[in-house]
């Protein structure tokens, strides 16, 4: 008696027409893609804009809050930052000895944060309008002025 592995079938097992799946072939690959790529280009633009509006309002959000920490530290220190200062003094205890005094800050838990493009926000202590200091971003195409998600936002200077 012969003791040994059992014998291995000698035919594949196979579809219809005796042809063996060999997987997906260029043509359905192709197609595949281009159905991929259609939908990208007809979902994608509107992604785009979702996130230029989410990064319009979150300049905003931002502005207000720090114009709020500016308006805080006035209360304490009775003047606003110099544009020397900037920002800064919102989490930075002043040099000089007078000011240092009254000063309760930080105001912020962290220093400024720049505009959600990547750009410091603008601050000047001039007077515009009805607030006392400017404090602003030049938008997604970092340009003074523009249209849309390019257009200036905040407490703009004249305004």
């Amino acid at each position: 008696m012969q003791v040994g592995f059992a014998e291995r079938p000698r035919h594949r097992a196979c579809c219809a027409g005796g042809r063996v799946p060999r997987g997906f072939t260029l043509l359905e690959m192709l197609v595949v893609l281009a159905i991929v790529g259609l939908l990208m280009g007809l979902v994608g633009p509107r992604m785009f804009q979702h996130a230029e509006k989410a990064k319009a309002q979150t300049a905003e959000t931002q502005i207000k809050m720090l114009a709020g920490a500016l308006q805080t530290m006035r209360l304490d220190i009775a003047r606003l930052p110099t544009a020397e200062e900037g920002l800064g003094l919102l989490t930075r205890r002043p040099s000089d000895e007078r000011t240092a005094k009254s000063w309760a800050g930080p105001y912020l838990d962290e220093p400024a944060p720049d505009d959600p493009w990547g750009k410091p926000y603008i601050y000047s202590p001039a007077p515009s309008g009805d607030r006392p200091f400017t404090l602003y971003s030049h938008g997604a195409d970092g340009q003074p002025g523009g249209e849309g998600y390019d257009a200036d936002i905040g407490y703009l200077p004249g305004g």
